[in-house]
């Protein structure tokens, strides 16, 4: 099987597995003595005081299910206050990735999301800054998300687009919803912070919190607790109760201190808070912030208003962010993507134009609308093993949806080098590594924490993800567009020494004599990006030199560094698949912006074109062999100037 091993652990050690436990549980319980003697005590202690050290390792990557690697929700107070999880006594900074804040530069927003040549990016300031904040609410979640390790469920939800989210909400009806492990890696891979749910329902759990102000800080310190334990970023409150008024100051303490103690103590700690209790108690929704809902918002982050506003919501929100002397990006306008109130589905454009032409942050609301509602047109979405029917359906919808309302989002660019991807959504029906599927290892597979880095705009027409066959993961990316260059990753990759190394895994399927297949790479000098140059990176008769332009071919010689997952040598790969390296070095230092794909075909032609991974690195001029590309970028020799 696929072992998945807990982060930073190399060797994982044994621990017994769910199913002996419960096995043990059950002869125990059907045993003629009911009442355990004194040895049994001693053996059962011993045995609890083992697993405890145990729990940290686990035995099966792809089939294990012991509980305490499973998230949960907290029901009620006491759970909360005495910290009642079964995964107490495991340190989760081995299994959850902490947030990367390098990852990823200063969101910008894109001219058009999917053209490579002439869309151009501004900048976002604070000036016209909006945000976005995903509430992922699926069938009530904790669904086969909730194991640490996989499913084999591989057509589950999952989600994509990370590269527009500025906070990801894991949403359930229960009291206090923790986020499972597997979001927060996810969504960490990407350095996108999680927030999880605090909801109240249940007047008696709030009346027991709101007591006194002890009862406050000790909440407090239960919650901020929760999120330095599982190593998630805050949370979102959402009090859906009447509010006595006796207990409105200490509900205003609750969410202040929580506030304060999330960002004093919690890595990039943020709380936001529901539109949904006003000043006096009341529960009723304002659909827009104004005087009766000012002060929560004051006491947080930001709030999320009720998804049923309309354009008078939006200019008295406005007014009052202004009285409040706040930025408009504090007020998150919410979407139902169910298309309550506002218009949803494949009409929320609409719907996000609205928020996005007057300045406000959106917040999006189920957007598993999309798996979903395939149980509509007759898709089973509930086969515990997976459908490739429903796979792909619902990948093709999400995508077609995002793609729709991507222009009111802005994205963040990838800037951290190395940059490594194999496109794996963390689901697939088998598992590969160097386009063979590894030995043994038939299952399919349902887990976000193998999730890779991913495309940073929606691939809508123009690629998709393919379960057929992979070079690494679970899916390679199957193109659909062979007209014209597309756009895969939006980049802030700054190479200070200029040189440039970049390899990619692709494979033909079909008659690749006459399919032509580039990655296409913009460049701009690193002080003046208006000055673009195209690499395109194919096979050419040597390297080509044109005005804005460059045509490489692969490097053949021994390069100084490689990509482990994508190895020179095409004796170590698997039928197709091929490998491609592009050595390069320009007059001066250069921004990588964006990467794409450029596949040609005749008209006439059925091929197939995969791409199966993609590594991008900086080298130093030290590194540099002699033999390499050298571009024109400044037109002259940089280094003296910029020595000077």
């Amino acid at each position: 099987m696929y072992d998945l091993k807990p982060i930073g652990v190399e060797n994982p050690s044994k621990v017994m597995e769910n199913k002996e436990l419960s096995e043990k549980n059950k002869d125990a319980g059907n045993s003629a003595d009911a009442v355990p003697n004194k040895k049994q005590k001693l053996d059962e202690r011993e045995e609890c005081e083992t697993g405890r050290v145990q729990q940290q390792k686990c035995l099966k990557g792809d089939t294990c299910r012991c509980s305490q690697l499973e998230a949960e929700p907290i029901k009620d107070n006491r759970q909360l206050w005495d910290f009642q999880v079964r995964s107490k006594d495991i340190d989760w900074r081995q299994y959850v990735q902490p947030m990367d804040t390098t990852i990823r530069s200063g969101a910008v927003y894109l001219e058009r999301q999917a053209d490579f040549v002439g869309s151009h990016r501004v900048a976002v300031t604070e000036d016209n800054r909006r945000e976005l904040l995903v509430c992922h609410d699926m069938m009530g979640n904790y669904l086969e998300d909730r194991h640490f390790h996989s499913s084999e469920k591989y057509d589950d939800y999952r989600f994509l687009h990370w590269s527009a989210v500025d906070y990801f909400c894991y949403f359930s009806h229960d009291y206090v919803t923790i986020p499972p492990s597997g979001w927060l890696n996810a969504a960490h891979r990407h350095g996108v912070p999680v927030l999880g749910t605090f909801i109240v329902e249940t007047s008696r759990l709030l009346d027991e919190v709101l007591e006194n102000e002890e009862r406050v800080d000790r909440t407090v310190e239960a919650l901020t607790r929760l999120c330095k334990h599982f190593s998630f970023e805050g949370w979102l409150v959402n009090v859906e109760v009447e509010v006595p008024q006796r207990n409105m100051p200490n509900l205003y303490r609750f969410v202040r201190e929580l506030t304060n103690a999330t960002e004093s103590r919690v890595p990039h700690g943020r709380v936001l808070w529901y539109d949904s209790v006003t000043e006096d108690g009341k529960l009723k929704w304002q659909n827009e912030l104004n005087s009766r809902n000012a002060e929560f918002f004051r006491r947080s982050h930001g709030t999320l208003i009720n998804y049923a506003w309309d354009t008078g919501h939006l200019e008295r929100s406005a007014q009052q962010a202004k009285a409040e002397d706040s930025p408009r990006h504090r007020v998150f306008m919410g979407l139902d993507v169910f298309g309550r109130s506002r218009k949803g589905g494949f009409q929320s454009l609409e719907t996000m134009e609205h928020i996005a032409d007057n300045g406000f942050s959106a917040g999006i609301f189920a957007p598993a609308w999309t798996f979903e509602t395939l149980n509509r047109f007759g898709y089973n979405i509930k086969n515990p093993r997976g459908e490739e029917e429903v796979n792909s359906a619902f990948l093709a919808r999400n995508e077609t949806w995002w793609a729709r309302i991507w222009p009111t989002l802005a994205t963040h660019p990838y800037r951290l080098l190395p940059f490594f991807t194999d496109f794996c959504v963390g689901s697939g029906r088998a598992s590969y590594e160097r386009g063979f599927r590894i030995s043994g290892d038939d299952s399919s597979f349902f887990n976000l924490s193998r999730q890779s880095l991913q495309p940073s705009v929606p691939l809508d027409k123009n690629a998709m993800h393919n379960f057929d066959d992979a070079f690494s993961g679970g899916c390679s990316l199957l193109l659909t567009n062979y007209e014209r260059a597309f756009r895969l990753f939006v980049t802030d990759f700054e190479l200070p020494q200029g040189v440039l190394l970049l390899g990619y895994a692709y494979k033909i399927n079909g008659t690749a004599v006459t399919t032509n297949f580039d990655l296409l790479v913009r460049v701009t000098p690193l002080q003046r990006t208006s000055a673009e140059l195209y690499i395109f990176c194919g096979e050419y008769n040597g390297s080509l030199v044109a005005p804005q332009r460059c045509y490489l071919s692969p490097y053949d010689s021994v390069l100084p560094r490689v990509h482990s997952q994508l190895p020179q040598d095409p004796r170590s790969l698997a039928a197709g698949w091929k490998v491609r390296y592009y050595l390069v070095k320009f007059d001066g230092p250069v921004r990588v912006q964006d990467i794409g794909v450029k596949c040609q075909r005749p008209a006439e032609s059925k091929a197939e074109a995969l791409l199966g991974g993609v590594y991008v690195e900086a080298l130093s001029l030290e590194d540099l062999p002699d033999t390499h590309a050298d571009i024109p970028v400044y037109g002259k020799n940089m280094w003296n100037e910029l020595r000077s």
